[in-house]
């Protein structure tokens, strides 16, 4: 704690986001996250309590310069590393956010989700000032998840359902690695899970690349894709038509605003 504010662990940020979100969106990119994902090109995030201290109200000295740039759509986003491991300054932050009007996007991979309270009333006050959220689903099959990322997914797919019953409007995007997620079978069963689901607007992949194996091989880390090329064009385009990409068009009449916050 600063001056009564929570201090967040900042690992970068990035002052014109077109990714990360509905809109031009400042992102702050949060240090600190427990999956091991072989395929992760941000290694340098995941070791927690280290970084940038930072307040809210020191993001927001930031941020605001670059409102103008935002438009209808635009706004802030969190993202990580892992940003519910630091769920408390989240909260600090999207709440100052809403009191100015400002559109808040949640970018996770849901590993931390559970039910046990503090936590969860602490999630449920978190979603009351967030817009939108973009969720990773590394992997539909808990076993290749869990192989893939050093977890199991049950508690994320219970954060999934959790978001569609509370009518919470949401993004998953989907890492396609040949060989691993790149299968026929694993698509299908992943689409037929999200046509469960009540609230998805969007649903992106995102082909694996190889940019941050470098980083790897300056901290002295194994590198566990070694080999594993990016997918070809044919191959994204499969998987975009086994999960309906297409379908997906709610994210095009989407505006942010300050409906969920409740003061």
């Amino acid at each position: 704690m600063r001056d009564g504010q929570v201090e967040g662990y900042v690992h970068s940020i990035e002052t014109f986001g077109a990714v990360d979100g509905p809109g031009i969106r400042f992102v702050v990119f949060m240090q600190g996250c427990h999956m091991r994902c072989k395929f992760c090109h941000n290694p340098d995030t995941w070791k927690t309590n280290v970084g940038t201290k930072m307040t809210s109200d020191e993001v927001l000295e930031q941020a605001l310069p670059y409102k103008a740039f935002w438009g209808d759509q635009g706004g802030i986003t969190l993202s990580g590393g892992e940003i519910l491991l630091q769920i408390d300054f989240a909260l600090e932050l999207f709440t100052k956010c809403k009191e100015l009007g400002i559109s808040t996007c949640l970018d996770t991979c849901g590993q931390p989700f559970t039910r046990r309270q503090p936590w969860f009333d602490k999630f449920q006050r978190l979603m009351d000032v967030t817009d939108i959220l973009l969720v990773d689903i590394k992997h539909i099959n808990s076993d290749e998840h869990k192989r893939l990322t050093g977890f199991p997914n049950e508690n994320i797919l219970d954060l999934t359902r959790y978001l569609s019953d509370i009518g919470k409007p949401v993004w998953i995007r989907h890492v396609l690695i040949p060989g691993i997620t790149d299968i026929d079978k694993y698509l299908m069963e992943l689409d037929a899970y999200i046509k469960t689901l009540h609230n998805v607007e969007k649903v992106e992949i995102l082909p694996y690349h190889t940019m941050g194996v470098h980083k790897y091989h300056e901290m002295g880390i194994k590198y566990r894709l070694e080999g594993v090329e990016p997918p070809t064009e044919d191959r994204v385009k499969n998987a975009q038509e086994l999960l309906h990409c297409d379908d997906y068009r709610g994210y095009l009449s989407w505006r942010p605003g300050i409906k969920t916050f409740n003061p």
